[in-house]
């Protein structure tokens, strides 16, 4: 990455964090609700747009009220909802990008290639011109989340140059992951987008509005970047799924501070008030300049630290189920009476006498 580069994109911007809920595991729905907001905030002014965590469709909050049986045939329906990347759902956010010339990122549950019944908890990242810029599957999933989800992998953990400045994703408790969160900074990162949830199940005495903030003024105050905060509400539709008949249950989903939305600057302040619980859309200056002279204080990827004493290894390498190699002809071949360069699987022609 060219500073100089960096230097000269350094225009201010309108960036807009979505607090909004999906259209609950109805997939087209929600793409079209996506797009609508899309072209709102590009409206407005808005360069970068960021959803919530797993917009499309929507978030398994059965796995903190139910049981894993009852839970089930609720994740074979997510399951059927997700969408395939590439596909034509993701085909359909990214003409809006494109349409509307703004960078979006978005939170999506992907259904793995490989298996019938792998969810990833994935987040798009969309450049202006409608590419597919990144597909980040969250590391770990938290707590009753691994009832629905499989772990990423580090190679998506990435920083991404885009016309808004080098741009980082994290989903949701992500973002507690100091060493994720490192591994972007060291990467140049400057823009960062958390996204997250509505979590009213969390322990009753956990505040998630406060959470949120607190994480995202961190990340920003640490790095000395903007961070954009975009995350979900509850509607009756997930009320009804999550809490069955139980009053006590359709009451705890209705708790308030359970979602926060904003902009935070690299002083770790909101550039504007941040968005509570409510639905709607919050949109913030982001001025890349102001990056800059805070470093000199406290650069943590720069002379505020010590590589000789510490150092991460970050993994790049993509997991996969299976390895497939050559077969390994040379060493197999004599018990089967072959000649070395023949193949063992391969019946042989007798020779010509």
């Amino acid at each position: 990455m060219s500073m100089q580069r960096v230097l000269e994109d350094l225009t201010p911007f309108t960036a807009a964090a979505v607090q909004a809920a999906p259209v609950y595991l109805d997939t087209s729905a929600t793409v079209d609700k996506a797009v609508a907001l899309i072209h709102e905030a590009a409206g407005k002014g808005a360069r970068l747009i960021a959803f919530p965590e797993v917009f499309v469709p929507g978030y398994p909050y059965w796995n903190w009220t139910l049981n894993p049986v009852q839970g089930s045939p609720w994740y074979e329906q997510l399951y059927r909802s997700a969408i395939d990347v590439p596909g034509p759902h993701v085909d359909t956010l990214r003409a809006a990008a494109a349409a509307t010339q703004t960078t979006v990122v978005i939170g999506v549950n992907e259904r793995g290639a490989h298996s019938l019944g792998v969810l990833y908890n994935t987040v798009l990242t969309i450049g202006p011109d409608g590419s597919l810029l990144g597909v980040h599957r969250k590391l770990v999933p938290t707590w009753a989340e691994k009832l629905t989800w499989t772990g990423g992998d580090g190679s998506s953990v990435r920083v991404h140059q885009t016309p808004v400045g080098p741009l980082g994703v994290l989903a949701c408790g992500e973002n507690t992951n100091t060493l994720a969160r490192f591994a972007l900074l060291a990467q140049g990162e400057l823009v960062h987008v958390a996204n997250y949830i509505s979590l009213p199940v969390a322990p009753a005495d956990y505040d998630m509005s406060q959470a949120i903030a607190i994480r995202t003024a961190a990340h920003s105050f640490e790095g000395k970047i903007f961070s954009i905060v975009s995350c979900s509400t509850i509607t009756d539709e997930m009320i009804e799924v999550a809490a069955g008949d139980s009053a006590e249950i359709a009451k705890m989903m209705r708790r308030p501070r359970s979602a926060l939305s904003g902009i935070f600057g690299p002083d770790g302040q909101p550039v504007t008030e941040p968005l509570v619980d409510e639905e709607g859309i919050v949109y913030g200056q982001v001025d890349l300049a102001k990056c800059i002279q805070p470093k000199q204080m406290h650069d943590i990827i720069g002379h505020y630290n010590r590589f000789d004493v510490f150092r991460l290894h970050h993994n790049t390498t993509p997991l996969r189920p299976l390895t497939q190699e050559p077969y390994p002809v040379a060493e197999s071949a004599a018990p089967f009476g072959l000649e070395t360069g023949g193949d063992p699987r391969v019946p042989q022609e007798p020779e010509s006498r």
